[in-house]
């Protein structure tokens, strides 16, 4: 068995207990890079000019980008990690534009307020990714307000020379 990378050891046991068991391998391949802050530590994982995953300074998890969120809607099924909205508010959604409650129509029972989820369609087609600002149950209950505040849509610009 090779000596792995610390820096790739970590953001995979942070995705593993993120998003689940085995996520880690499979979001992050070993030719990965890393950028990393003034301070010397992880900031952004990177497979070529895309940006996979953040790792948050304040709380150490990760934060994913749109390369990411294909690799975990990949890997788990569903309704895992998903939050499903109706067909008049995904074009909205892959431009980057926040997910109301009004068109969620089904979600993932185990999201909280606060966790990093995938956004698709009616057909599971990946959207965007970004923090749940609701729970589930809210989320189906409410019919005003933020459900979803979209990090990053599949046609948003999701180089990192954007952020």
């Amino acid at each position: 068995m090779s000596q792995t990378n610390p820096h790739l050891k970590r953001v995979r046991t942070i995705a593993d207990y993120q998003f689940g068991k085995g996520t880690g391998e499979t979001l992050f391949p070993e030719n990965v890079e890393f950028q990393f802050s003034t301070t010397g530590r992880v900031r952004s994982v990177l497979l070529g000019k895309r940006r996979i995953a953040t790792v948050r300074a304040q709380d150490g998890m990760l934060t994913l980008g749109i390369a990411g969120a294909r690799g975990l809607h990949e890997v788990t099924r569903f309704p895992g990690h998903r939050v499903v909205v109706n067909n008049d508010a995904a074009p909205f959604v892959t431009k980057g534009r926040s997910a109301f409650s009004r068109h969620v129509v089904a979600v993932d029972p185990d999201i909280r307020a606060g966790k990093e989820i995938l956004v698709v369609d009616e057909r599971d087609n990946l959207l965007a990714t970004g923090k749940a600002v609701l729970c589930a149950r809210e989320m189906m209950a409410f019919k005003k307000g933020m459900a979803v505040d979209v990090r990053s849509g599949i046609k948003s610009d999701d180089r990192l020379d954007k952020e």
